[in-house]
């Protein structure tokens, strides 16, 4: 498969995963295939973050172009703005935004964390005030899957808590406990409220504790009713080697035959490493953010575009890639256009860094499948680690 969606109706309306390679003791890395009723998604697989319904500096064009067959949208921040209401009455959210592929969309779980000075926190919910006008706004576990039974998303996150990455243990451990009750009536809300064709995701939390995270993981499974299942609260603060090694015990944790997904984690050799662990989803805004600040990602490490050294330099941000950007233009000329204020830098750097990335999983799946992949994985994580700027 070459990873583009295909026509709204060609799978049946309830969603599936297909394991298609998989190791025999069940755990490392794996290649799959979920199906949904607005087109598959291979696994690996990365999700470009749309968070307002679409993805910076890209048009719906570019992300099929590239391959692109899920993104991520943010049911927190639409329903904040436009509002939810809105985007039903204009035909849900694919129809909204343009993107006729599968769309997953997060819970506002994250924003419990990032947003914690203007929210409060009770067993019933979260209140969050409203960045477009400051009113208050009511989220509880059931108001989030109305939500996203009306964005009509194909994909459904539960609302959870995602402590700080120093929180002390027993934060930590309230937030296990309040997340598995919370998931409970996500799981009775949802039956009355999704439609066939939606799957929800469960979300793991217990920050860098193993018993935390093996709690979460049991308990959460004995509910029942999840299609897949997430690992949340990574990458809010923690020690990267504490990151990754969590991933690592966490992974297997998860049932084989769901899909796995690593929320908001997205260093290119965190991604590699993880799809060892036998995490089939990815999603991050590294690739678009980082294009705003002018570092693009390759395959010999990450490059600062306006640094000096590519003043002159006529070759192509990465020769490995076929991406437009790559195939168009110079190092010399994004750092031109990057001095200069002009809004084509962005949008350039972006198509590489999305192409990048998409590219990534897609190369790792196939490796999986011809059972190379920790062939793949040594290669990639060694020439990563011996090359790109000093100053990116």
């Amino acid at each position: 498969m070459n990873g583009k969606s295909v026509v709204a109706g060609s799978f049946p309306s309830a969603p599936s995963f297909e394991l298609v390679a998989a190791p025999r003791g069940g755990d490392g890395p794996r290649a799959g295939i979920i199906r949904t009723s607005r087109g598959e998604v291979p696994t690996p697989a990365f999700m470009p973050v749309g968070t307002r319904g679409a993805v910076k500096g890209l048009t719906v064009g570019c992300l099929r172009g590239m391959g692109a067959s899920i993104i991520l949208a943010n049911a927190y921040h639409l329903a904040m703005r436009p509002g939810e209401k809105l985007i039903a009455e204009l035909g849900g959210l694919h129809r909204f935004s343009g993107w006729a592929g599968p769309i997953l969309t997060d819970s506002g779980g994250y924003q419990v964390f990032s947003l914690a000075s203007s929210r409060r926190i009770s067993e019933e919910g979260v209140e969050f005030r409203s960045p477009a006008d400051g009113s208050a706004r009511f989220f509880s576990p059931e108001t989030v899957m109305e939500i996203q039974a009306m964005l009509g998303s194909d994909i459904v996150m539960p609302l959870d808590v995602c402590p700080p990455g120093d929180a002390p243990a027993s934060e930590v451990e309230a937030a296990v406990e309040r997340t598995l009750r919370w998931a409970e009536r996500s799981v009775r809300i949802a039956a009355g409220k999704l439609a066939g064709n939606q799957m929800l995701f469960a979300i793991i939390q217990g920050g860098t504790d193993e018993r935390l995270r093996r709690r979460s993981a049991e308990a959460t499974t004995a509910i029942g009713g999840f299609g897949g299942f997430a690992i949340g609260g990574l990458s809010v603060g923690e020690d990267p080697v504490r990151t990754i090694e969590a991933v690592r015990f966490t992974a297997p944790m998860l049932p084989a035959g769901k899909p796995r997904y690593l929320m908001g984690m997205g260093r290119p050799e965190d991604i590699v490493r993880a799809i060892g662990f036998g995490v089939d989803m990815f999603d991050c805004v590294l690739p678009t953010r980082n294009a705003r600040n002018a570092q693009a990602f390759t395959s010999r490490g990450p490059i600062r575009l306006r640094s000096a050294a590519f003043a002159a330099d006529s070759s192509p941000i990465d020769p490995e890639c076929g991406c437009d950007t790559c195939r168009l233009h110079s190092r010399a000329f994004l750092r031109h256009l990057f001095l200069a204020n002009d809004m084509n830098a962005a949008i350039l750097t972006t198509i590489h860094n999305v192409s990048f990335y998409l590219r990534l999983v897609r190369d790792a799946r196939a490796a999986v499948l011809e059972g190379k992949f920790e062939a793949f994985r040594d290669g990639f994580l060694a020439r990563m680690s011996g090359g790109g700027d000093p100053g990116a």
